[in-house]
Parts: C-alpha cells; structure tokens; sequence
C-alpha cells in the first residue's frame, strides 16, 4: 500500500525512514555524512527549511517545513535518500562486496540493492506549535531513549546539539518560526 502523502501549503513534516530490515547501516561516519550532504542538497533544491533532525544507526527522523507553495514530499525524499543508497552500494562494491548480500531484494523478476525500507516511510502532517514542539523534542530525545547517550546534545548526528548552542555540527538546523512566533529553544541567531 502507497504512503499517502498531504503536500499542503504551510504544514509542517514529520518524516520518518527506516533502513531494510533494520539493519544498521547508517553506524557509519562516512554514510552519514553522505546522507547529511543529501539532506542539505535536498533542502536547496526543494526550498524546505529542517527543523529537526536525526540519524539514528537503523532509520532517520527530519522535521521539515517547505516553503514554496507546492511541493513533493516524495520528491524530497527520493532526492534525499537515492543518492545515499547509490553511493553506499558503489561503495560496497569496490571495498566489501558481500555485505550487499544484506541489500538484496526482489524486485519484481529483478533482484536489486535497498539501503531503505521499500516506500516512502512515515509522514505526518503539523499545524500547530504544540505538536511541532512535541515532535522536535521526540527527534532529539530518540538517542537517549534508546541508551546511547544521557543527554540528547551528546549524540553527534541530532539537531539537538545545534539547539544547545554547540556549532560542530554535522548539520545546521534553521530557525523555527510559525505563526505563534519563533520556537523559544532556538540555537544560536
């Protein structure tokens, strides 16, 4: 069944995607950095502002807000994770061939290489501050509640350390603005 997707001016998305089968493969430094330079590519081309983000080591959470009037949340995520599952398996290819067998997939008579999760993921659609406020802290708090850190700051490859002033950051999250005026747990101006 098709995720179905609400491209609606003015709301705001909770995207969720998930490697096949849960396995690990975003553990990484170098994948990650790879899909960190997807999703900042993606954000130029598509005109969305990322609110909150995580990479966890088996799937992805952004919090995003398009900002031009229409727009394709299947597009943004295939411009995210395309080029992140190319590499990958290029990659593998040429260093580790046979830990593409963990990739392998039928598709149709074809057997082909997944790095995600076959459709599009999660998507919820925001409208109002206190679920969006909800959201930014669940994306944050993800690598606490799941024991590899004590405080949502520690982990490198969240929005939160942007959020708690740090500025080594893989990558920086914008502003979040809405129409009850900017989020107060905003990172540096």
């Amino acid at each position: 069944m098709a995720r179905h997707a609400f491209n609606d001016p003015g709301h705001v998305h909770f995207l969720t995607f998930s490697c096949y089968h849960k396995h690990q493969f975003l553990t990484d430094d170098r994948v990650r950095v790879w899909l960190v330079e997807s999703i900042d590519l993606a954000r130029k081309k598509h005109r969305f502002a990322l609110w909150a983000y995580v990479i966890m080591p088996d799937h992805v959470h952004l919090l995003i807000n398009p900002t031009k009037e229409e727009y394709s949340i299947s597009g943004i995520l295939r411009d995210i994770k395309e080029p992140v599952s190319h590499r990958l398996v290029k990659f593998w290819r040429e260093t580790a061939p046979w830990k593409l067998d963990l990739m392998k997939a039928r598709q149709g008579k074809r057997e082909v290489h997944r790095l995600w999760q076959a459709g599009g993921g999660f998507d919820r659609n925001l409208t109002d501050w206190d679920r969006i406020a909800k959201a930014i802290d669940y994306v944050e708090w993800n690598p606490v509640r799941r024991g590899f850190v004590s405080e949502p700051a520690q982990w490198e490859w969240s929005s939160a350390r942007w959020r708690a002033g740090l500025t080594d950051v893989p990558l920086q999250v914008d502003a979040v603005e809405t129409t009850c005026g900017p989020d107060p747990r905003s990172g540096p101006a």
